[in-house]
């Protein structure tokens, strides 16, 4: 199983989309650091997540969420800037 998730930076209030097959990993690796576009941000947090059987359906639903209405409209869902 493949995940769409959403995090919210506790520093900045933003949104992050990403997917991965281990969301509490990858929040883990959000949280230390090791991601370079979100380690000046953290402390993150779950917001939700959605499955997909593959790693391609995964991907494109991630890339459309992370186009400026898709993303506005997230952000305006989790009461985001």
């Amino acid at each position: 199983m493949y995940y769409v998730y959403f995090l919210k930076s506790l520093k900045n209030n933003d949104l992050y989309v990403g997917s991965t097959q281990d969301v509490e990993n990858r929040l883990a690796s959000h949280n230390s650091g090791k991601v370079r576009s979100t380690q000046f941000y953290r402390p993150w947090i779950l917001l939700d997540r959605e499955s997909f059987p593959t790693r391609s359906e995964a991907v494109r639903r991630e890339m459309l969420l992370k186009t400026g209405q898709q993303k506005e409209l997230l952000r305006k869902k989790y009461n985001l800037k």
